[in-house]
């Protein structure tokens, strides 16, 4: 790596423990699952022979838990950056099983007419500024290594968007950031050179949750996008 080459991997946290399907969004008190910490302890192994020298996690239980075992084999400490938090939503709380599906029932069809803003939650602008200043902060801090921030699915997402040149407006299910995936920004400087893409624990995701929104979305592999 060249002394000005940083590359920023934006990590999305790993399985919750949520038996009862609820869109849990911001909320306190959900922590990873016994699989979920397989799959920080995966990524952390995927991680161990780079040359990290900062770890930051949005405040949220699952994110603060799954930057711990790669800050831990790092000798660091896990920092917290609420600019990387998970992006409000007004079906936080909500259930999304079967039979109870909120999308269902038509009072919540008010917050679904305009899906490029998105009238549901926050504005995809609003979160791609966030994290490109948190992006950019973590790698200031690693320059010239390479930085870890955990984050959270549409966050990390929208980001990659942006960072490709790319509309906002998508469907939840197509999403390529599954559990535990590193979407990594390569910068020669302070320039945006390269996107790629990785699962590190692609094969600890049950197949049922796999293109789910709120749960994996996208589909094992590894993708490398140049930036132009």
């Amino acid at each position: 790596m060249s002394d000005t080459r940083t590359t920023v991997h934006l990590l999305r946290h790993g399985e919750v423990h949520n038996p009862n399907g609820v869109l849990y969004g911001r909320m306190d008190g959900y922590h990873l699952s016994d699989l979920g910490r397989q799959m920080a302890q995966r990524v952390a192994d995927a991680l161990a022979d780079h040359d990290v020298a900062h770890v930051v996690a949005s405040p949220l239980e699952r994110a603060q838990e799954t930057a711990a075992p790669v800050a831990r084999s790092h000798g660091l400490e896990v920092g917290q950056d609420s600019r990387v938090i998970e992006s409000t939503n007004s079906f936080q709380g909500k259930r999304f099983g079967m039979g109870d599906h909120v999308l269902w029932k038509p009072n919540a069809w008010r917050h679904l007419w305009n899906p490029f803003r998105p009238s549901w939650g926050e504005p995809y602008v609003q979160v791609v500024a966030r994290m490109k200043a948190a992006v950019a902060d973590a790698r200031d801090v690693a320059f010239g290594r390479e930085a870890v921030v955990v984050s959270h699915q549409l966050p990390i997402w929208i980001t990659r968007l942006h960072a490709e040149g790319r509309p906002y407006v998508h469907l939840p299910t197509r999403r390529q950031c599954t559990l535990c995936s590193l979407t990594s920004l390569t910068f020669e400087g302070d320039r945006l050179v390269t996107v790629r893409y990785s699962e590190p624990a692609a094969d600890l995701i049950p197949v049922k949750d796999r293109g789910k929104p709120y749960s994996s979305g996208g589909s094992p592999g590894q993708t490398d996008e140049p930036t132009s």
